[in-house]
């Protein structure tokens, strides 16, 4: 991709940097917010001050009371947080700019006030846009082609609501950090250098502290290099480059285990999150096509993605002409569904698969490097007039922008779609009143807050 490719799309990037939403209400953006100010300020990872000063501020929404500050505590005598803290490390130096700004600004300096609030606000938003370009850099290796494709999955996806609508979500961090990942992963794949290993374990670390889910990208990197690995058939030397490998995964996962261990009492999650858990994945099927919060129906724009991925793994679409790419195409495509195959599959495993009142099925968005692959494989496929396949495109950009607007304004059911109202609303209403809801978004953001549900 060129320089002036990238230049337009960070200007893009700064241009709407007015867009970010610089507030916290959800719990899960207290609980990840409620780790990188105890880091700071506490050094404790104790969450009491952090749950209740929320509280008292009207966030954390219903039931967070209830949750977190009634007499429930982990075995370490500690507040629960189901977050990790990931998020806290991505967040940490535009949280230390926050604190020189509220210094210079008069602000209070107690990690709470509004510059802090707004430096990880607009943190996310910056790493949001970095997973962005880094996925148009892997499609652009692969297809010759990406930029497109990037900016229609980036609109075109919850990633656009949890860039700029609710960005204290862990969603931008990790998307940035699994795309970061991957994209070390092409790079250390030519030639499986010590150092590129090295760097390779310590991305997968850090997305593991991301997400819980956000580990099991590992499994592409980890397949390539078996098959790397048995072509090669020098078993000690791989060995031990496997190991040092593990070994900086391991070491960059470390502050996680740490923090599980402080905040727990043991290393791992809270034990209600594995009371959660059905391990055959009874809601798979759900997690994809039903109207409640199934991934293809909030996000048609996934299955054109999933549809180039299927066509590259099957050699029926055509990579980048070089060859020592279009060699390679089809196993990267197998290693793309086998990661996607294994978020289907933990998605559908959790009871609360619905991820009830969340916009779009969010535990997908860490796909979104593997979606711009294949949105750039299908346009460039040729199958298709192209005029078609943008059009298709557009469609499904319009339907998550028209979700996304339901959403803010209350006009639809936050728990399930009704299609047909969905799409009145999408195709018929909103056309009318996007231009008036645009300004408002810009210039009374705080009107949306709360508006009672028409």
């Amino acid at each position: 991709m060129t320089t002036r490719r990238l230049w337009a799309l960070g200007l893009l990037a700064v241009l709407t940097l007015p867009a970010v939403t610089t507030r916290i209400y959800a719990s899960d953006e207290v609980q990840y917010f409620a780790f990188v100010r105890s880091l700071a300020f506490d050094r404790d990872l104790s969450f009491e001050n952090e749950y209740q000063y929320f509280f008292e501020h009207d966030a954390g929404g219903e039931g967070f009371h209830a949750t977190f500050l009634e007499d429930r505590y982990t075995q370490a005598g500690r507040r629960i947080n189901f977050g990790t803290i990931g998020p806290a490390l991505l967040w940490a130096p535009f949280y230390a700019v926050g604190h020189i700004v509220a210094g210079v600004t008069g602000a209070p300096q107690d990690g709470y006030s509004q510059p802090y609030i707004t430096a990880v606000a607009y943190g996310s938003a910056v790493y949001g846009w970095l997973a962005i370009f880094l996925s148009a850099a892997i499609a652009h290796r692969w297809m010759a082609r990406g930029r497109g494709a990037a900016l229609a999955v980036m609109i075109g996806t919850p990633l656009l609501f949890y860039v700029y609508v609710a960005p204290p979500f862990s969603h931008a961090c990790a998307t940035f950090a699994v795309t970061l990942s991957l994209w070390v992963w092409l790079r250390v794949r030519e030639t499986w250098s010590p150092a590129g290993i090295i760097l390779l374990g310590l991305t997968v670390g850090l997305m593991a502290t991301m997400r819980d889910q956000a580990g099991l990208f590992a499994i592409g990197p980890a397949l390539d290099f078996a098959r790397w690995a048995w072509r090669r058939r020098q078993w000690r030397p791989t060995a031990i480059r496997a190991a040092v490998g593990a070994a900086a995964a391991l070491a960059a996962f470390l502050p996680q285990l740490l923090a599980s261990r402080a905040i727990n009492g043991y290393i791992g999650p809270h034990e209600s999150v594995g009371n959660k858990m059905s391990w055959m994945s009874p809601h798979a099927f759900s997690v994809l096509l039903n109207p409640e919060h199934g991934w293809f129906v909030w996000t048609p724009l996934a299955v054109l993605g999933l549809a180039g991925l299927v066509g590259l793994a099957l050699g029926r679409i055509r990579a980048d002409p070089r060859p020592e790419l279009s060699h390679d195409a089809r196993w990267f495509g197998v290693c793309a569904l086998v990661m996607i195959g294994l978020q289907v599959y933990i998605n559908g495993a959790v009871e609360s698969w619905t991820v009830a009142g969340a916009f779009g099925q969010r535990r997908f968005l860490e796909v979104t490097p593997l979606l711009v692959v294949g949105l750039a494989a299908v346009l460039s496929s040729g199958r298709q007039p192209r005029r078609i396949l943008w059009g298709i495109v557009v469609l499904s950009v319009w339907w998550n922008l028209g979700l996304l607007i339901q959403f803010g304004t209350h006009r639809m059911d936050r728990q399930r779609l009704t299609l047909r109202d969905n799409a009145w609303q999408t195709f018929v209403v909103l056309p009318r009143d996007a231009p008036a809801l645009a300004w408002q978004y810009l210039t009374d953001r705080s009107s949306f807050y709360r508006q009672p549900r028409q």
